[in-house]
């Protein structure tokens, strides 16, 4: 591991035995991630994200492999991991029945925090996740946008430099996703907090990532910027129509022209491509096609997804691949506390 990374893992892998056969969980995961990164990783249920999540906070030892966390590593030095990452996993972390602030100098004290260095950081993140208004409610009281927000607060409470983020809005409305993603954003922004999550909300990854990795089957199948993978695996959908379809048999050779990639008749008068610079070959092949007399009736293009990009990489969606999954990986772990350093919580 060097200066220039705060997260590497190296060949690690997880096997399980489920129903007296060998499941392969997570299979030789190599990754490297700088300081300040916010990586998306994405993959259906059962893909292994979880799984790869609590072998690099130490909750789960890998069959084979090894991870640096924080200049640490996972197998050698557990504690000295765990002192230094917050982890946020998709249980609520909080004691029902203590109060929001109360909860949080109780990890402080865990942590090995004073008293009053507890009370300064609590509050901090109090004001800082918006939860000054429920600080003295007890977590059983609390909205699940508030419980994920509380739960990302005790995760941060140590103020580690990477935090790791497990299904983070899952189950959350839209505002309380929204205003989720507007506090991540600022505590990097303000901390400079290096961010590893799993999520299933592909809008998400798009938007707020630098860099995506997807998994699938325990295998990252692809790993590069959100852009990248759209513009290089997907691609823009380009669909013309005319009025009649001759026009659209006559359209066929001309954008083929222009482009490698294959121009098919989407019915009777409009032909369709994917290509991934559609915002630049629209036009050209509206003007060629003006140039040999045929009139484009009417001209689409849509954006590609990170769906799309899955689907290009493996032939099914993100959804299909979920739903195809009737025993996940995942789902034969144990049962693992919220807080990589809470256990005895």
């Amino acid at each position: 591991m060097t200066n220039d990374t705060i997260l590497e893992a190296s060949g690690l892998t997880k096997r399980f035995t489920v129903k007296k056969k060998v499941v392969e969980a997570v299979t030789d995961l190599s990754f490297a991630v700088a300081p300040g990164e916010l990586v998306a990783f994405l993959g259906p249920n059962g893909a292994g994200k979880s799984t790869s999540l609590r072998m690099l906070t130490t909750l789960l030892p890998p069959t084979s492999g090894t991870a640096q966390v924080v200049g640490h590593d996972i197998l050698r030095e557990p504690a000295a991991v765990r002192a230094r990452i917050g982890y946020v996993g998709q249980l609520t972390s909080g004691s029902f029945s203590q109060r929001v602030r109360d909860e949080l100098l109780s990890q402080g004290a865990f942590y090995g925090l004073g008293r009053a260095a507890s009370v300064v950081r609590a509050d901090e993140l109090i004001a800082s996740l918006d939860l000054a208004p429920f600080a003295t409610r007890s977590v059983q009281q609390l909205s699940g946008g508030q419980k994920r927000r509380l739960d990302i607060a005790l995760g941060l409470m140590h103020a580690p430099p990477l935090l790791f983020l497990d299904e983070p809005s899952t189950g959350l409305d839209p505002q309380s996703r929204a205003n989720l993603w507007q506090h991540i954003q600022d505590l990097r922004r303000e901390h400079g907090t290096t961010v590893f999550l799993t999520t299933h909300y592909l809008e998400e990854a798009d938007r707020y990532a630098e860099r995506v990795m997807v998994m699938d089957k325990g295998r990252v199948i692809a790993d590069d910027t959100a852009a990248r993978l759209k513009a290089e695996l997907a691609g823009d959908v380009l669909t013309l129509g005319f009025a009649e379809a001759a026009d659209a048999d006559a359209a066929v050779p001309v954008i083929a022209a222009l482009t490698d990639r294959e121009v098919r008749r989407q019915d009777a008068a409009s032909v369709t491509l994917t290509a991934p610079d559609g915002e630049a070959l629209l036009p050209a092949a509206i003007r060629a096609l003006d140039a040999e007399d045929i009139a484009v009736t009417r001209a689409t293009g849509v954006p590609p997804t990170l769906d799309d990009v899955f689907l290009a990489l493996t032939g099914r969606t993100l959804r299909e691949a979920g739903e195809g999954d009737t025993e996940t990986p995942d789902a034969a772990e144990p049962t693992a506390s919220a807080q990589p350093t809470g256990a005895s919580r």
